[in-house]
């Protein structure tokens, strides 16, 4: 069985690309990461080697195991806006207020949170005592849970008290382990 289960791995990793995996989203590298990790997992590779895309995809859309949290790279504005506690606008100064409107103008997709920067600009403008909800409701809305095919590519720690970083992000398709026969590898 160990044997069995080493061949596959082998076979997943050591094949070649086809054209299609080449020109998708993942990179050639990003896809051989990708393999390994099918291959080290009984789960995945039992879905992979049953031919259960749909259902390898749907074990890599949950929640890692264990969790990983990540800073988001995007947040809109009116999330935003929903987390600012409004009592505590009454207490920032003109030139807070108008630096608040200054990144929202120039940030109309929304607030990229995984930036340090943007985080510090956010504890600097609420810094103050009457900003003590509004930051603990911002660090709250920057973060979230990665899931289990984001976590193959995230980097840092993940914790809560230290959040890593999302190299992708978003759901996996089956279409990633597909590619036309007669391969017996996959591709995007």
């Amino acid at each position: 069985m160990v044997l069995i289960r080493l061949v596959l791995v082998a076979l997943i990793c050591l094949l070649p690309l086809t054209a299609a995996a080449q020109s998708a989203a993942l990179t050639p590298a990003q896809l051989t990461t990708l393999r390994a990790n099918v291959g080290a997992s009984g789960d995945t590779l039992a879905k992979y080697t049953a031919g259960d895309l749909q259902g390898l995809a749907d074990l890599y859309n949950v929640n890692a195991s264990p969790t990983f949290t990540g800073w988001k790279t995007n947040v809109p504005l009116v999330q935003v806006g929903n987390n600012i506690v409004a009592s505590e606008l009454s207490g920032l100064s003109t030139l807070n207020n108008t630096r608040l409107q200054t990144i929202a103008q120039y940030s109309p997709e929304g607030i990229n949170p995984s930036l340090v920067d943007r985080r510090a600009f956010f504890d600097d403008v609420f810094s103050g005592a009457g900003g003590v909800n509004t930051r603990a409701r911002l660090l709250i809305l920057w973060k979230r849970l990665a899931s289990r095919f984001e976590r193959v590519f995230a980097t840092g720690t993940g914790s809560d008290a230290s959040p890593g970083m999302f190299v992708i992000e978003g759901p996996v398709s089956y279409t990633v382990f597909q590619c036309a026969p007669p391969s017996t590898t996959f591709c995007s």
